[in-house]
């Protein structure tokens, strides 16, 4: 019998009983030294479990592919010396028939297999039987139906506790972030699956140590559960993704800088705003629904006369008309544009035939 959403099981691990969660350590394990040197470090600063890629998916041949199954006794040996519990990620059946040979406490599902329902299904069906369990980050594309499919593949076969990663998602356009965080993705998969640990991987979201920072504190004021951080022992010297790694000790201080707010009683002062907030939602959605109204009467007077449906010269005007307004208005260029693009793109469609 196919799992409800809402059944979903809250990962079970270990947090020290508050936030955040953090799950720490380097991209990539690439010798012994370097595992353990790191591990030292980082349990020093306070950190309870360890991550490291065992197998790595390169987006080009020729690069660190990562040790693979060799550095399953350095993981283990982590955990004897620190305490910590030991995390990897895996891929394949292959993987998960290796690693579980030194009983990982967790393992994790990369974005690029989140993004193959049969690679999924595949890891699924090896999962069968453990009670591991799996944090799934989120697939390559903004495709919040694939992040969900991996989630219920793995409940359907019986995984015991899943969890989230929200790592960012590659788009076409060169921005501030390496994958735009698209906070609204998450933030709906946490109303399908209430109970679920979420998490935020601000290495690979940010692309560069110097906005971890920043971005650690924005999930904590989103009320992420926790955090997993690339960290190393001499990031410069890094065999994969150096830009995105920070040492032990910036770790450290991120951690202690972060600014904690837990959902309080005292919310009586922003009720007046809220109602306001409603009644501005209420008159958008009915300027919307005007707005799609006319959308369709000039797709009927297009198609009564001929005209093409897509008009470019009239939707760059619109664009640049709305930017003008918006700086004008003190508002985000790229969010009054994501709202404009979304608005002519269902005009589109109820003007198509």
């Amino acid at each position: 019998m196919k799992e409800k959403m809402s059944d979903i099981k809250k990962t079970e691990i270990s947090s020290g009983g508050s936030r955040p969660l953090v799950i720490a350590g380097p991209c990539s394990a690439e010798s012994r030294q370097q595992l353990l040197s790191t591990a030292v470090s980082v349990a020093e600063a306070g950190v309870k479990i360890f991550r490291a890629g065992l197998w790595k998916p390169r987006t080009k041949p020729g690069g660190f592919e990562g040790v693979g199954a060799a550095g399953m006794e350095w993981l283990k040996e982590v955990r004897e010396q620190t305490g910590m519990q030991i995390i990897t990620e895996v891929a394949t059946p292959s993987h998960i028939e290796q690693v579980m040979k030194i009983n990982p406490d967790l393992l994790w599902i990369g974005a690029r297999t989140t993004t193959d329902p049969f690679a999924v299904q595949a890891i699924a069906d090896a999962l069968k039987g453990t009670s591991v369990p799996i944090l799934v980050k989120n697939p390559l594309s903004s495709d919040i139906d694939l992040w969900s499919g991996a989630v219920e593949r793995l409940a359907n076969a019986g995984v015991a506790a899943i969890g989230l990663i929200h790592r960012g998602f590659s788009t076409y356009e060169h921005r501030s972030y390496r994958n735009a965080p698209l906070w609204n993705i998450p933030m709906e998969m946490k109303r399908r699956y209430p109970s679920i640990t979420l998490l935020c991987d601000p290495s690979h979201m940010g692309g560069s140590r110097t906005l971890i920072a920043p971005i650690c504190q924005q999930a904590m004021d989103l009320m992420y559960d926790g955090l997993m951080i690339e960290t190393h022992i001499n990031p410069e010297e890094a065999l994969s993704d150096k830009a995105q790694q920070i040492t032990p000790g910036e770790l450290k201080l991120i951690l202690q800088n972060l600014i904690i707010r837990e959902n309080s009683q005292k919310i009586e002062g922003i009720g007046a705003y809220r109602s306001e907030i409603d009644e501005l939602d209420d008159e958008l959605l009915k300027v919307l629904s005007r707005r799609m109204q006319i959308s369709r009467e000039i797709g009927a007077y297009k198609k009564q006369n001929n005209i093409p449906v897509f008009q470019n010269d009239r939707y760059n005007e619109i664009i640049q008309t709305a930017l003008k307004k918006a700086k004008e208005m003190d508002l985000d260029e790229e969010f009054v544009l994501s709202i404009i693009e979304a608005i002519h793109q269902e005009s589109v469609r109820l003007q198509l035939p």
